[in-house]
């Protein structure tokens, strides 16, 4: 029993209640570093939702995008706070530090070093994501593979083309990314016309479709404006042909686009307006004779002429 009074009277009572006082004002400024964080991260996911609104995203597409953005951030600052917290109550107990360091240091090194694609992926994908590059329903091409976006991740980006096929696209592979179908969307047509046809008269009828089109009810609401027409764009081998362009809602350029194309046909034939097409014309020439017929003439020629 002795010995446990000498032990307890020759502990340093004053240092630990300093320890203690400064490890409780750690957790505390860690605490309060929390909610600064939380309310910090609303305030900027409240102002990402906004600006999503005002681009007119889906709210569903944008809530979605701005949580997983929101969370990653959340996760890593809320690791380097409290990794940082925890070394510093472990310098204040007494504990070297250093070696935990050096050692972590070495650990994420090699760590590092093997999984280099996969933060590379990440990365990429961290931005996609938050530069609001492509989302789940557009239709994008990325390294030349075009398709309909299925999903958008940290790491990958996934499309099925036309063919059913589900392409994988790792982020940090990706050099290319063309989005067809953000914010607006464009049909781009060339029609050509017989070198006889008077292209100010193709023009205007080609105008009038398009504001056929516009007044329709089922086509009408997907067009944001009649048709441009850009006017002769070149004298192609047989036909003048004519540029333009409708611009429509995001990914409803080639509905409205072929319904245009159906029209124009139809109008054109009305007022018998010809669309050539190519043509070739095959002769068929004289089947060779034989090579003893030949010599033989020549050799009667010869004679003849002798």
């Amino acid at each position: 029993m002795d010995i446990f009074l000498k032990q307890f009277q020759e502990i340093n009572w004053e240092q630990i209640i300093f320890t203690s006082t400064r490890i409780l004002l750690v957790l505390v400024l860690a605490w309060l570093g929390m909610v600064i964080l939380r309310k910090i991260l609303s305030q900027f996911e409240q102002r990402l939702l906004k600006q999503s609104k005002i681009k007119g995203e889906p709210p569903s597409e944008s809530e979605k995008r701005v949580e997983t953005v929101i969370r990653l951030i959340r996760q890593a600052v809320l690791i380097v706070l409290w990794v940082t917290t925890i070394l510093i109550i472990l310098k204040e107990i007494g504990i070297d530090v250093g070696p935990i360091l050096a050692s972590a240091g070495i650990v994420g090194l090699a760590v590092g070093f093997g999984a280099q694609n996969l933060v590379r992926d990440v990365i990429s994908g961290f931005f996609i994501i938050l530069e609001n590059q492509v989302r789940v329903g557009d239709v994008a091409i990325v390294n030349g593979t075009g398709g309909l976006v299925e999903r958008v991740n940290f790491r990958t980006i996934i499309l099925r083309d036309l063919g059913g096929v589900v392409h994988i696209f790792p982020n940090g592979t990706i050099t290319t990314l063309s989005n067809l179908t953000n914010d607006w969307s464009a049909y781009v047509f060339n029609i050509g016309i017989a070198y006889k046809e008077n292209t100010d008269k193709v023009i205007e009828i080609m105008k009038s479709v398009g504001s056929e089109m516009k007044q329709d009810e089922n086509v009408g609401s997907f067009m944001l404006d009649e048709p441009e027409i850009f006017g002769v764009d070149k004298f192609d081998d047989s036909a003048v042909v004519i540029k333009g362009r409708i611009k429509t809602k995001p990914i409803r350029q080639w509905q409205v686009g072929r319904e245009y194309l159906r029209r124009i046909k139809l109008a054109f034939d009305d007022v018998g307006i010809e669309i050539p097409f190519p043509h070739q014309t095959l002769y068929f020439g004289e089947a060779s004779k034989p090579i003893e017929v030949t010599l033989l003439e020549k050799l009667k020629g010869e004679k003849v002429v002798t």
